[in-house]
């Protein structure tokens, strides 16, 4: 390890020259020689002409300064059996009384017997964490993949090169205070971000999580809107402008009622066009369970315009599925101007058209793969009838309805027609704000 000089060394003359010269054994003392570091001598020290040198301390054991051939000065400390290096702070950003002090606060937790902490960085722990919670043959691919998107895009950039043992709560607590706007998506990336700390703490590289006893952010207020008769018009017409991608996606959104990951993920071997079906596997599907759905004839023209094979409605490959979400919903409300709606809004309405039309709760939620309410307890255990014949009528139905609708004058209320009753009864759709 490379020392400051000290002020003498025995020097001897060199026979052919003349020149005074340090022996051989005063060189290896002088390298080995510690130095009272000062202010002064730190500012004093000459950068290396390659890679780096450190300057050791002679009143405080295995504290130095490490100078770069950038002439960059940084505070270090070497201690403990494997004489491991801890970086304290550039000079002059942490003063030297303040690197002496912490220095010394490192020194006293490992004669108090303190576990040392692995320096690991926020970026390398990442594929660890997400290794070793989600592993390769986990039930649960898809909470991996939405783990990932969230450490990568929210917390990875201003968290990149700093040590997972010295990332604070501050600076945690700034990155989801940053997405405030999207109430929901703080929540997650607040669980998230949470599950990795008490995971590094587990594995010993912090000592207690940052987000100890820190609650979560507020949630959002349930979402309640339900498409009027002119929203559902004007989203269809939209929808039905371009033949793009999203845009079907959209309007079999409204179509189906199901989720936007199960339409964007639909495979080709998924569907059943003889028997107008779609099963959807359980590794799709929110509640992991396998999901069979009947469809009608609008839906089956726009699940025939979708590839021949691998994924309907692809992203970038054959076997990804859509994801253009954050640019795709912009483009379509420029020509869709409806303030304040979302994708999910389109079930929402589904479901509520769908009781308006008389059809029995427990088909809806059927068709929706709820296991909660009505097919919830002792229903889901002993009843295993599927209701494919009442789902095709209910999806039959509100294709009917959809395709009067969109013929229908503007100003004219549409006639909800009751099939089991064969009676025609009159109902405002702004009945379907209700529920």
């Amino acid at each position: 390890m490379d020392v400051l000089d000290p002020p003498s060394a025995r020097l001897k003359p060199k026979r052919d020259t003349g020149e005074i010269a340090p022996s051989s054994v005063a060189a290896r003392s002088l390298k080995r020689a510690p130095v009272r570091i000062t202010d002064l001598s730190i500012k004093r020290l000459i950068p290396p002409v390659k890679g780096q040198r450190t300057y050791t301390d002679g009143t405080l054991p295995g504290f130095g300064v490490r100078v770069a051939s950038s002439g960059t000065k940084t505070f270090v400390l070497v201690h403990g059996r494997n004489r491991r290096r801890i970086t304290i702070g550039r000079y002059p950003t942490i003063s030297l009384q303040e690197a002496r002090a912490r220095a010394r606060e490192l020194i006293a937790q490992r004669v108090l017997g303190k576990e040392d902490l692995p320096p690991i960085k926020f970026e390398d722990a990442i594929p660890i964490f997400l290794a070793s919670q989600y592993p390769e043959h986990s039930l649960k691919p898809r909470t991996r993949e939405e783990a990932a998107r969230v450490l990568h895009k929210h917390f990875l950039p201003p968290l990149r090169f700093e040590v997972v043992s010295t990332i604070n709560t501050d600076s945690v607590m700034r990155v989801v205070d940053r997405m405030r706007k999207t109430p929901s998506e703080a929540r997650h990336a607040f669980a998230v971000v949470r599950l990795f700390f008490r995971w590094s703490e587990r594995r010993r590289y912090v000592l207690r999580s940052p987000l100890w006893n820190v609650p979560p952010p507020k949630a959002a207020p349930p979402r309640e809107r339900v498409l009027s008769q002119d929203e559902v018009k004007a989203i269809l017409t939209a929808a039905r402008a371009s033949p793009s991608t999203y845009n079907r996606i959209v309007e079999l959104l409204l179509l189906t009622g199901q989720r936007r990951g199960e339409i964007a993920g639909i495979c080709r071997e998924w569907i059943d066009f003889e028997n107008r079906t779609i099963t959807f596997p359980p590794k799709i599907t929110k509640n992991r369970r396998q999901h069979t759905i009947p469809f009608g004839p609008r839906a089956e023209v726009l699940l025939r315009e979708g590839h021949q094979r691998g994924c309907l409605f692809r992203g970038r490959g054959i076997e990804t599925p859509f994801d253009g979400w954050s640019k795709g919903k912009p483009k379509f409300d420029r020509t869709c101007l409806l303030p304040h709606w979302t994708l999910h809004d389109l079930r929402r309405t589904f479901a509520t058209n769908l009781a308006v039309l008389g059809v029995p709760v427990h088909v809806t939620e059927k068709l929706l793969n709820h296991i909660s309410g009505t097919m919830a307890g002792i229903v889901a255990v002993y009843q295993r009838h599927t209701y494919q014949e009442e789902m095709r009528a209910a999806v039959e139905r509100w294709e009917r309805h959809v395709a009067v609708l969109m013929r229908a004058n503007d100003a004219l209320i549409p006639t909800c027609i009751d099939d089991h009753a064969g009676a025609q009864s009159r109902k405002p759709m702004d009945m379907m704000r209700q529920g």
